[in-house]
């Protein structure tokens, strides 16, 4: 992954073997005793979608979002469950496997990593839940489809930036693990996910733009609602994510000492 260069010296190529080791063991037991395995990574933001596609269309008179609005919802929702379990896991990546992160010869940013991989793949397999809706609702698609892959690099580059920051710190600070849960219910409902950024008002759309999500679920949406373009919010995103990269490099660099003496 990207930081590879952080911590102690290690070939590239071992660096990914391990990398992927640690994050196929992570699948393998997450699935290992669940019966219904692989659908467990869709089953969440699924009935997520639904519930909101209920609530917004059936009980209460919507007027946010674009239709089909069942597909509005999923193509943020699946990204949004991709951030919302790493940077929850990041909270716990280095106290879960002390004793394996004090003993490691490989770069400690491994653990940050192999935590977005692993939750990476798991957004990957939802993704045929996105088709399958599509088609259903008659979703139209278009060439902006094609910016999918880059909301794709730019959730990777600000996860492992949050990632190199969060873990860190939470061993040094335990009370920010709370802290981090309280955050995440209060950006779920500041980001755009059941609404879009043009249907923000005023002086917030403008704040939302602040917010990285905001321009990555925008290019996640661009495919079928090609109206949500903002080009604030994407220029912000694109900026923010690569920013917290390389803050959460540096940081991660200064903290890695005192982190290994807490373990």
């Amino acid at each position: 992954m990207t930081t590879a260069a952080v911590g102690a010296p290690s070939s590239p190529r071992r660096y990914l073997h391990s990398l992927w080791l640690l994050s196929s063991r992570d699948l393998r037991v997450r699935y290992a005793t669940s019966a219904l395995g692989y659908l467990w990574s869709v089953l969440d933001p699924l009935v997520m979608s639904l519930i909101y596609w209920f609530v917004f269309t059936q009980v209460f008179q919507r007027t946010v979002g674009h239709e089909p609005y069942i597909v509005f919802l999923i193509t943020a929702l699946l990204p949004w469950v991709w951030f919302n379990a790493a940077v929850s896991d990041f909270t716990r990546a280095f106290n879960k496997d002390a004793r394996l992160v004090r003993s490691t010869s490989i770069p400690r940013s491994i653990w940050v990593n192999r935590i977005v991989l692993s939750k990476g793949i798991e957004f990957l397999c939802s993704i045929p839940v996105l088709i399958a809706f599509a088609i259903i609702a008659g979703a139209p698609v278009g060439w902006g489809l094609l910016w999918f892959p880059a909301a794709v690099l730019l959730q990777v580059a600000l996860l492992v930036g949050l990632g190199l920051l969060v873990a860190p710190l939470c061993v040094l600070y335990t009370d920010l693990e709370r802290t981090t849960k309280l955050i995440l219910r209060a950006l779920f409902y500041a980001s755009p996910i059941i609404y879009s950024v043009g249907d923000l008002p005023g002086i917030f759309r403008e704040l939302a733009a602040f917010n990285p999500l905001s321009g990555i679920f925008t290019l996640y949406r661009m495919g079928f609602f090609p109206e949500v373009w903002d080009t604030l919010s994407v220029v912000m995103g694109a900026v923010m994510s690569i920013a917290f990269l390389v803050l959460g490099i540096l940081v991660f660099g200064r903290l890695e000492r005192p982190v290994l003496k807490e373990l």
